[in-house]
């Protein structure tokens, strides 16, 4: 029977398992890395359900992580007689002992996008496509399943901090010019937007997991442009470095994440950053000790092949003296 989905949905569709690969690829080598460390922090079910409490029940604890399944993230559908897929960025059923109670998705956005409404709506139409499987009956007999249905939520989480979310937010809005004796017979769809760097403190402090420290780094650099790290201790603290270092783009981040494996595991961003920015004076001194070195090797090189040795007893014995031949013979470099 054409189209007939046979058996329970989720075996059909294979769930990729590339959680050990992405920490160990490189960040900066990565052309996906960006959804790819996002999904890992988020896949953390302490901090998926963090982030619905906080936003769809304005900080009540409903949602508990011992209740959240893995829902699949990779829809195939069929377009232009080819076989096409999508994925979402993470994903969670809400369940009881026995029943699904509610699916909810995350998005990820760094920059507005206009057809971010469609990409949603496929997502979740999807999402309640896939209520619809079959299963046998006593008799072997496909038949329509009985579970309950349930809803599909998605938020979408917008991390830019130097403009407000100006894109579509709705159906109608990213159809732009829909005739208006069609209007009445197209349903819209309005995107759940979470604009992060926005926050309130009020609503900063409805977070409890790791991804408080995420967002308390995107409302400080919307309101000062400058970051001071917070002494709050950090849970999965692989997964917040791979993610502050690509969403950010800060150096320090990506040096923690490049480190964190050959040391003690840092407890909160201040010993991260601290870390970091003591590795970079360190390097600093033994770079500026290597150049010295290297200069005046240069210097006595010079000195003997012009056959100057009493200036080069003088400058071995006078830093000053030194540094004035340094200046004279080596104008270009600054001493």
């Amino acid at each position: 029977m054409a189209g007939k989905e046979v058996g329970n949905a989720e075996n059909i569709r294979k769930v990729k398992d590339s959680r050990n690969a992405r920490n160990s690829r490189d960040v900066r080598n990565s052309r996906n890395a960006k959804d790819l460390v996002e999904k890992t922090l988020e896949e953390n079910s302490d901090v998926f359900g963090d982030i619905v409490n906080a936003f769809i029940y304005s900080g009540r604890q409903k949602v508990e992580a011992e209740a959240l399944e893995q829902a699949g993230l990779r829809f195939v559908y069929k377009a232009d007689r080819k076989l096409r897929a999508q994925e979402r960025d993470a994903a969670k059923y809400w369940r009881n002992t026995e029943f699904r109670i509610a699916m909810f998705g995350l998005e990820n956005q760094t920059q507005p996008e206009d057809d971010m409404p469609f990409r949603i709506i496929g997502y979740d139409g999807a999402a309640y496509r896939d209520q619809l499987y079959l299963e046998k009956d006593k008799r072997g007999r496909w038949r329509k399943n009985r579970n309950p249905r349930y809803p599909v939520v998605t938020l979408l989480l917008y991390f830019g901090y130097e403009k407000h979310w100006d894109k579509a937010l709705t159906l109608y809005e990213a159809l732009k010019d829909i005739p208006e004796d069609l209007r009445p017979y197209v349903n819209d769809y309005k995107i759940n937007l979470v604009e992060v760097a926005w926050l309130t403190d009020e609503q900063l402090d409805m977070l409890q997991s790791d991804f408080w420290i995420v967002a308390d780094y995107f409302v400080q650099m919307r309101k000062t442009r400058d970051y001071i790290p917070s002494k709050r201790q950090i849970v999965h603290v692989q997964d917040v470095l791979q993610t502050m270092a690509v969403l950010t783009g800060d150096r320090r981040f990506e040096d923690a994440v490049n480190r964190n494996k050959e040391e003690e595991v840092p407890q909160n961003m201040c010993e991260v950053l601290d870390r970091v920015e003591n590795r970079g004076i360190e390097k600093g001194i033994r770079q500026g000790i290597q150049q010295g070195i290297n200069d005046i090797n240069a210097l006595n090189i010079r000195l003997i092949k012009e056959n100057r040795l009493d200036d080069l007893k003088r400058a071995a014995a006078d830093a000053v003296y030194q540094s004035q031949l340094l200046r004279e013979l080596f104008p270009q470099k600054q001493h």
